[in-house]
């Protein structure tokens, strides 16, 4: 084993050419940050304010807006401060508090759409039963499910990382993530490898399963419904699957570089596909939910009406 040392802060060093053009990135990340800031929060607003919107799927969509809140108000604003820097550091609180908040945004992301998957098969393949299963206990139930199972995975890995002696102070990407943590250990980091591909298979694994297995169902109940009802289906179930298929696209490309020493790739690109699941996701999802749900859009369409009318 290597000596190791109290490591106090970290160097990030993927910043590069970046700082060439700092004030554009600056300019587009707060862009960025303020969209997510804005588009959530009138998403989040509409569904809380509203009480026709008080039922189960609206309560999730909800859940999945706070959580990527959540997710980009741990990545963005250290971005932003790291550009005006000069020289980017980050203590080693602050870095296993982005880590946290990072990688339980991850898991909880994932597992939100899982109960909205099984939320529209119980109310496509059992529609008759839907109200007395979803009930409004059922439902906090299964949110508070999704968000600790998520963060109670990841808090024993977390553990398992906090209690590593540390040899090395350079973090490779332009964020603090759990594996840029764990290769600074001194010892053998065998136990963290394991527990972290334990988590890998089950959130990112069995969930996605259990979605897709959701889907193929509801699929064979829409073939024998009628157009109305697969028309109904197709409205509420397509934008569950295109955050889903996006999301999951984006953990790949991060566990592919994470893999994988792409040494032709430009820093840019790399940083850009690192980064996704931080950005598209808490952008899109607003986006899809807002203009494909009809009653949010309808919801929507009156504040802005109102807010234009106290305007005038």
């Amino acid at each position: 084993m290597e000596n190791s040392t109290f490591i106090s802060a970290f160097i990030i060093t993927a910043y590069g050419e970046l700082t060439n053009m700092k004030y554009f990135y600056i300019f587009c990340a707060l862009i960025g940050y303020m969209m997510i800031l804005i588009a959530n929060g009138l998403l989040i607003s509409v569904i809380v304010s509203h009480k026709s919107l008080h039922k189960p799927m609206y309560i999730f969509i909800c859940a999945l807006a706070v959580n990527g809140v959540y997710g980009s108000t741990g990545f963005f604003p250290k971005l932003i401060i790291d550009l005006l820097s000069d020289r980017q550091t980050i203590s080693y609180i602050g870095c296993l508090t982005q880590v946290f908040c990072i990688h339980t945004y991850m898991g909880c992301e994932l597992t939100i759409l899982g109960v909205m998957a099984l939320d529209r098969f119980v109310c496509i393949c059992n529609p008759l039963r839907y109200h007395s299963i979803m009930t409004h206990s059922t439902v906090c139930k299964l949110i508070t499910a999704a968000w600790f199972s998520a963060i109670g995975l990841f808090s024993i890995h977390f553990i398992l990382t906090v209690r590593l002696p540390l040899c090395g102070m350079t973090i490779k990407k332009i964020y603090c993530d759990n594996w840029s943590v764990v290769r600074l250990s001194c010892t053998d980091t065998s136990v963290n490898n394991i527990f972290g591909l334990f988590i890998t298979a089950v959130i990112i694994g069995l969930v996605p399963l259990l979605i897709l297995y959701s889907y193929f169902k509801i699929l064979i109940v829409c073939i024998h419904a009628s157009r109305e009802t697969r028309a109904k289906a197709l409205q509420t179930c397509t934008p569950h699957v295109v955050s889903m298929v996006n999301f999951i696209v984006d953990i790949l490309f991060e566990i592919f570089l994470h893999r994988y020493e792409l040494v032709g790739m430009p820093q840019a690109v790399r940083i850009l596909m690192s980064i996704q699941f931080l950005v598209v996701a808490p952008l899109l999802n607003p986006l899809l939910y807002g203009f494909k749900m009809s009653e949010i859009k309808k919801q929507i369409t009156n504040l802005a009406r109102s807010c234009k009318t106290a305007a005038v």
